[in-house]
């Protein structure tokens, strides 16, 4: 049995995702992060960082892993599924993993709360971080203009890159023109365990537009 901590944010959805995919029994500890429940010391012997996901392995000695893109190649090798054998192609699945977990999340974070969440807006911030994701985006649809996927095959660099493109309109970037990310993006919204793993867990239905700006000034999602 797995244990995965989390919260309905791109980060979270990755694993959730994955989990989905990869038919492995999980339970769910689902924080509110806008209360900075990740930040209780409980947590923090399990993530000194405060972050979610998280994850515990409880057929591994209760094997602890942090941060998503780690937890995504542990769960792949794991499995056995989403990160292929072959030195070559694992190495680009992990490639592109590394260009999500380096470049699409932190800058697109960055736009989500300078765009989103700022008391004040500062126009410098949000063009700066507009301009940059979109540069990104347009990286990734050079990279699908002659594959279906990020690397050879499905993989986990596909699962950590969609939960934040897909909500690109949230950091005020659009995806016009950039037809081979559209189409990725369809191809994978299609998939069941990616529409599943969206919903896990649930998003609130409402918040206040103090609770948004509240949460956008503790987290980067």
């Amino acid at each position: 049995m797995l244990t995965l901590y989390t919260a309905p944010t791109p980060n979270g959805h990755k694993v959730s995702i994955m989990l989905e995919e990869i038919g492995l029994p999980y339970e769910t500890v689902v924080f509110n992060l806008a209360s900075l429940e990740q930040k209780q010391p409980e947590f923090l012997a399990i993530n000194p960082n405060g972050r979610i996901p998280a994850l515990i392995d409880h057929d591994n000695d209760d094997f602890t892993v942090i941060e998503s893109g780690a937890i995504l190649i542990y769960l792949a090798e794991k499995s056995g599924q989403l990160l292929p054998a072959d030195p070559r192609q694992r190495s680009e699945a992990i490639q592109w993993l590394m260009f999500q977990m380096g470049g699409v999340g932190p800058m697109q974070g960055q736009a989500h709360v300078f765009f989103r969440y700022a008391p004040e807006k500062n126009s410098y911030a949000i063009d700066r971080y507009q301009r940059e994701v979109r540069r990104l985006y347009e990286v990734l649809d050079i990279r699908l203009a002659d594959r279906k996927f990020l690397a050879e095959e499905y993989s986990i660099a596909d699962i950590a890159t969609w939960p934040w493109v897909r909500i690109h309109k949230w950091a005020g970037v659009e995806v016009e023109g950039l037809t081979n990310l559209q189409r990725w993006m369809d191809a994978l919204e299609e998939r069941p365990a990616c529409a599943r793993g969206i919903t896990i867990p649930p998003r609130p239905d409402r918040r206040s537009n103090e609770e948004v700006r509240k949460l956008g000034e503790k987290i980067l999602v």
